[in-house]
């Protein structure tokens, strides 16, 4: 498990078993959207709370299996951000029900969802541990529902336009990240047309052929795999500006 994917699962599980045995605490820490100005804390704190046993148990589960590979490919600081932005994103959008409290993971979650899809759009996971499906059609699948039953106001209690907050703020951090960071794109897609022009220097190629593979977490070393295989069989020019990226990071430790 990667740093702040283990962090926050802790955080949740802690400020769930706390609000079970702290009278209020729940209480104070719940977002309102039309008490945003005389608590704003509360657009950071909603995220650490939940429902019930189900409610924080998928949303964990869900952050335990893709949240380790996001984090391994965006870095730990532009994980975090990732998950903060969705998860605020989430909390504004809740504004449609602007008197009604509203907590927990999901809409941070969701643009962990989102931020998979991103990168690994064609990747198959499988609801359930049954049902294939690429994660760019859950992500479409999902958004879909959120809006039909967002609308329909069935009153299930759940936050719908919380969920879609959190897709919209992961699209939007990744896009200005992608801006920000000088590369191209965050995507590990293979560049299906010409290869480009070969910048890439033997002094790189050869520091990466002399990378440790010591300490490096399953989710790097499987990335890593993967990337020195593609070097070896297409050649560098193949390589997409965010595997160089990856290749070079780990060459610096």
């Amino acid at each position: 498990m990667t740093p702040w994917v283990a962090r926050l699962i802790f955080a949740n599980v802690v400020m769930y078993v706390l609000t079970l045995v702290v009278p209020g605490l729940g209480d104070a820490l719940v977002f309102v959207p039309v008490e945003i100005l005389t608590r704003p804390w509360t657009l950071i704190t909603y995220m650490f709370l939940h429902a019930g046993f189900s409610h924080i148990f998928f949303n964990m589960l869900v952050l335990y299996f893709l949240g380790p590979r996001v984090e391994a490919r965006l870095g730990s600081r532009r994980f975090i951000g990732l998950y903060l932005a969705a998860g605020i994103t989430g909390g504004l959008l809740s504004f449609t029900s602007p008197t009604i409290g509203v907590i927990g993971a999901s809409g941070a979650v969701y643009g962990v969802m989102f931020g998979y899809a991103y990168i690994w759009p064609r990747d198959v996971l499988h609801i359930w541990g049954v049902l294939p499906v690429e994660s760019r059609w859950l992500v479409v699948g999902l958004t879909v529902l959120s809006l039909v039953s967002g609308y329909a106001s069935t009153g299930d209690g759940i936050a719908h336009f919380a969920h879609l907050g959190g897709f919209l703020g992961a699209w939007v951090y990744l896009k200005v990240a992608e801006r920000t960071s000088g590369a191209r794109k965050f995507k590990a897609q293979a560049v299906a047309a010409a290869p480009p022009a070969l910048t890439t220097t033997p002094s790189a190629m050869a520091r990466w052929s002399k990378i440790s593979r010591e300490g490096l977490h399953p989710v790097n070393l499987e990335e890593l795999d993967r990337v020195m295989a593609k070097l070896q069989q297409e050649g560098v020019g193949r390589l997409t500006d965010s595997e160089k990226q990856f290749l070079e990071r780990f060459s610096q430790r």
